[in-house]
């Protein structure tokens, strides 16, 4: 899919209750209990080098290591300074929240990864075809006007049907 997630043995990580003493139940639809900013949120990945571990300490076992750059991820959960994220393919673990960016960007979904998916010049079918992206392309979201998304990538520009895209909510207005 365009990025590649490192799989690292693990003796037994220990889990988010372990590390805490507590049920990990995630906040959802508010505002993060450290950072003050909706949970869940979308986010991306700072670095090409990321560990994910089993739970929100440099105690716990890395689970795996993302190797991409700018990829999107949710954040589902935050203790302290560590982020719970969950990608794409719906693998969960635990990010240092240094390792991540505010700047948005997506990944392109679709049914086949044969499959195409046109990229318009305007929030119009209408419109003219500007490329054809496959999925798994990531790509940084400039706007979104709650059913179309302006993407940038090497290569392309242009308007996106923001169903196509995992990185953005449904109905989602980014400026």
């Amino acid at each position: 899919m365009g990025f590649k997630r490192f799989w690292v043995p693990l003796a037994l990580a220990a889990t988010f209750c372990n590390a805490t003493g507590g049920s990990a139940a995630p906040a959802n639809d508010g505002a993060g209990p450290v950072s003050g900013l909706p949970v869940p949120r979308y986010v991306s990945l700072k670095s090409d080098h990321v560990n994910v571990r089993g739970g929100p300490t440099k105690d716990n076992d890395v689970s795996w290591v993302y190797t991409r750059a700018g990829l999107p991820v949710e954040i589902t959960a935050e203790f302290e300074n560590w982020r719970r994220v969950r990608d794409s393919e719906g693998a969960e673990g635990w990010v240092y929240h240094s390792l991540l960016s505010g700047r948005r960007t997506a990944v392109v979904t679709l049914k086949s990864k044969d499959d195409l998916t046109p990229l318009y010049d305007s929030a119009d079918r209408s419109s003219a075809v500007a490329a054809r992206l496959q999925s798994g392309v990531v790509a940084n979201v400039k706007r979104c006007t709650g059913g179309w998304c302006r993407i940038t990538g090497t290569g392309f520009d242009g308007w996106i049907e923001q169903q196509r895209l995992w990185g953005v909510y449904a109905d989602e207005t980014i400026n």
